[in-house]
């Protein structure tokens, strides 16, 4: 089985994940910088993990339709899926991934500045635990 990255798309910075190999579990991988060449850093990280599938987050509303965002992320994903033509790119709904991560990261007692470092990686992290869970059931 392929293993499957994930991105939670922000304006200032984009969370990675990767599943591991048998598609179990999700573990966030790093932070990229939303400005500059991103989509260079991200074919090092499709390198490394042999050309995964790639799932990029969806910020539906909460009554489930898309908005101005998701069609944000829409058209980026357009530009990566014209850098990576081979790879299956498709969406997950990221609803609420930022608030859950933003919130473990509290109950941890993080630091404010460990938060803000870590919080991007953790809600790519939980999109594509929901992903691969939803597949379990």
């Amino acid at each position: 089985m392929r293993r499957i990255v994930a991105l939670d798309i922000g304006d200032v910075r984009i969370g990675v994940a990767v599943s591991d190999p048998l598609g179990m579990f999700a573990q966030g991988v790093g932070v990229l910088p939303a400005s500059g060449d991103w989509l260079a850093e991200l074919a090092k990280i499709v390198h490394i993990y042999d050309g995964p599938r790639l799932l990029i987050g969806l910020p539906l509303r909460t009554n489930g339709s898309e908005g101005p965002e998701a069609k944000k992320i829409r058209e980026i994903a357009e530009s990566v899926k014209a850098s990576f033509p081979l790879l299956e790119v498709f969406f997950w709904d990221e609803r609420f991934t930022t608030v859950i991560a933003q919130q473990s990261l509290l109950e941890a007692d993080v630091s404010r500045r460990d938060r803000k470092r870590k919080v991007d990686k953790i809600a790519a992290a939980i999109l594509l635990q929901s992903y691969l869970d939803s597949g379990r059931k």
